[in-house]
């Protein structure tokens, strides 16, 4: 059983997050040749304070 752990930061709408998950799981599904009802995906919303690239913090 897959299991994708996502991190992304907060405020995406759950359509976008709708999305993704489809759309991961489609790619998982064909990269591992298994059924979608097998993969399992989380994803953690980081606050943006919390969210840091190249030094400085995405707030």
């Amino acid at each position: 059983m897959p299991i994708a752990h996502l991190h992304i930061l907060e405020g995406r709408s759950p359509e976008v997050k709708e999305e993704l998950v489809k759309s991961l799981t489609l790619s998982i599904c064909e990269c591992l040749e298994t059924k979608p009802e097998q993969v399992r995906i989380l994803i953690n919303e980081v606050p943006k304070g919390n969210w840091a690239v190249g030094g400085t913090l995405k707030e």
